[in-house]
């Protein structure tokens, strides 16, 4: 999460770009309000001269007989004037970064791929491994729904908290090491206790990640991405277990399907244990250093394989 290279005017531009044409559309969508009708689909020209016969109807009665969506349009009220003002958290952002010398170590491209993703789902439960420079982004990409951090480094999560304290984050021990990788890859494989779907806290697999807070494991999620904890170093922890959790925590949920996304798959550890524990089966698409899973949840199914 915490940026090891950077590139900072050209993707600062970049990332300022992504929330001003976000900014635009929450106004847009804001401002115009669409009728239930119209909700599941963009906005076009046709929803355009819909808003303009609504506001013509009190002299033109025909106008208002053609356009079905005109009266729910006109009943919308904007409680005490906020229809058109953007999201504390997007604004937040929108400076932060503006003013800022550090950068989100994703691309513009990496991105991306779980903007669509949110683009969808939000407002929703959204679960990050690693607390960073892209954490306000995060958040506020997520306006209105849950997002949590999960960091290895207390003294890091004291640092953020000072700068940004209305980011929800909590501090996560890791008792592996990156030279562990091989032996837990084979215990994962081979163990069938790796290979049953329960709560974390009771897993008998060396894998799970068994001291998670308990805010973590009451919620289900519909995005955990994993972009720690530190993984670049033979000292580190590494993401084995990170990448093993999160496939459990999202096959562990009550119903539907949870978007896991693994960054710097360009590494042995990140490659292997995704493909593994999140299963080819289910990777949607990859782009540069992040893979993107679909899982569902195996509860709502029993006797579904571990991987398909």
């Amino acid at each position: 999460m915490r940026s090891k290279s950077q590139s900072p005017i050209n993707v600062k531009l970049i990332l300022i770009g992504v929330f001003l044409v976000f900014l635009l559309f929450w106004v847009l969508r804001s401002t115009y309000s669409p009728s239930p009708e119209q909700q599941t689909q963009s906005l076009d020209h046709s929803s355009v001269v819909s808003k303009s016969s609504s506001e013509d109807q009190e002299t033109d009665e025909d106008h208002q007989s053609s356009s079905p969506s005109s009266s729910s349009s006109s009943a919308v009220a904007c409680p005490s004037n906020t229809c058109n003002k953007i999201s504390p958290s997007l604004a937040n952002a929108v400076v932060h970064y503006a003013t800022s010398n550090v950068t989100p170590q994703q691309t513009l491209r990496e991105i991306s791929v779980s903007l669509r993703v949110l683009e969808k789902k939000s407002p929703c439960n959204f679960l990050v491994f690693g607390l960073g420079h892209d954490s306000l982004m995060w958040t506020a990409l997520n306006h209105g729904g849950r997002t949590v951090f999960l960091e290895e480094d207390k003294s890091w999560i004291e640092q953020i908290q000072s700068q940004l304290p209305n980011l929800e984050s909590y501090h996560v021990i890791y008792d592996t090491r990156i030279t562990q990788a091989d032996e837990l890859m084979e215990i994962g494989m081979s163990n069938e206790d790796c290979k049953k779907v329960t709560d974390p806290r009771f897993s008998k697999c060396q894998l799970a990640l068994k001291g998670l807070p308990q805010q973590v494991l009451e919620i289900d999620w519909d995005l955990i991405m994993v972009d720690a904890p530190t993984g670049w170093h033979d000292g580190a922890p590494g993401r084995m277990s990170a990448i093993y959790t999160a496939g459990l925590i999202a096959r562990n949920k009550l119903d539907g399907e949870t978007d896991v996304f693994v960054h710097d798959v360009d590494r042995i550890v990140e490659d292997q244990f995704s493909k593994a524990f999140l299963c080819e089966s289910y990777l949607v698409e990859q782009e540069g250093r992040i893979r993107h899973f679909n899982i569902p949840s195996h509860r709502s199914r029993l006797g579904r394989p571990f991987c398909p």
